[in-house]
């Protein structure tokens, strides 16, 4: 966070916290992400998105990782200045990115479970506004030459004490403001997409086949983990969010509000990796059972279905007083004639 002043030189505690859970978000992300690659998911949409959301997540990990090289800005600000002003460009642009897959999950999510649409169609528009849009938001602190050193290790909206009212509006204006009500519009909406999916779940099983309930139920429980993706990443912005109201109103940084905003953004990576590994465990999960229910069904099909050919075989046999032969077809189904 932008409210943490470096003293340089050295590593305190709470950074090689900050820096090793975003070490662990990276791990996750790659994971994840490895994951999907190798279970070949990814010829679906929604795992699509999820993968690009994983990825620019696991982009910004790194770049909160990989910012602990600046602990030796203070020493030498000429071999690291311009360093760190791509860094701080980096840390702006993830963040947007990650943001906008964000809100194109939860916009396609939403439009298939509450509105029952298909709009696989435009996936080459979340791409591109993904990946383009942030380049723009991104280089706005490069015209206002706001980026500098803001802690030991990261590089961001710089606080200068001539500046720092203005470098906390500029920051709150590019990211924290928006990001909340981006995020709180598409957290409604995933409680919205989920609470009607529930509903049309017992609906169905209540009212209509088993097969179709099940079915329902089935993409709830896939679903639900995604649907954490917007919530989760709303809840861990909103220190963040205090953080900087808290330094317009009174100007000054607080170390205890700066400390718990920072764990909080080294865990976007976490949560992301986590939400996709448990939606993809829950849906490996869901497939193993309907295959073995899909094998039970059919075992009683078979065993349904032989017991009557040969109990009207016999009751043929008795009164021809003849007997007879009987016999199922290769695929062990009986014939549909």
């Amino acid at each position: 966070s932008f409210a943490m002043n470096s003293s340089g030189g050295y590593i305190s505690t709470a950074e090689i916290v900050f820096t090793s859970l975003s070490g662990i978000s990276c791990i996750l992300c790659l994971l994840a992400a490895i994951l999907v690659l190798a279970l070949k998911l990814y010829h679906k949409i929604v795992y699509r998105l999820a993968l690009y959301q994983v990825f620019s997540s696991l982009a910004f990990a790194m770049v909160e990782t990989l910012g602990i090289i600046f602990v030796n800005y203070r020493q030498n600000p000429e071999v690291y200045g311009g360093l760190c002003l791509a860094f701080g460009w980096l840390n702006l642009y993830f963040r947007w990115v990650k943001l906008f897959f964000t809100l194109w999950v939860t916009f396609h999510l939403f439009c298939f479970g509450a509105l029952q649409k298909n709009l696989t169609k435009l996936e080459p528009m979340y791409i591109v506004t993904s990946i383009l849009l942030p380049v723009l938001i991104a280089c706005v602190p490069l015209i206002t030459h706001s980026y500098g050193l803001v802690s030991v290790g990261a590089c961001y909206i710089h606080l200068d004490n001539d500046t720092q009212y203005i470098a906390v509006i500029e920051g709150f204006a590019l990211w924290d403001g928006p990001a909340m009500v981006l995020l709180s519009i598409a957290a409604v909406a995933m409680i919205i997409m989920m609470i009607k999916l529930t509903h049309r779940v017992c609906w169905r099983l209540r009212y209509e086949t088993l097969t179709t309930g099940d079915q329902y139920w089935k993409a709830l429980k896939q679903l639900l983990p995604l649907a954490a993706f917007p919530i989760l990443f709303f809840l861990l912005i909103i220190p963040e969010l205090i953080l900087h109201i808290y330094q317009i109103r009174t100007s000054t940084p607080d170390q205890g509000l700066a400390a718990v905003a920072s764990a909080c953004i080294s865990l976007w990576g976490v949560s992301s990796g986590v939400t996709l590994l448990l939606h993809i465990s829950l849906a490996l999960l869901c497939d193993r059972q309907c295959r073995r229910k899909r094998v039970g069904d059919i075992a009683q099909y078979r065993s349904n279905n032989l017991v009557t050919f040969i109990g009207g075989g016999i009751s043929t046999s008795l009164k021809r007083n003849s007997a007879t032969w009987f016999s199922l077809p290769s695929d062990g189904f009986p014939d549909s004639n």
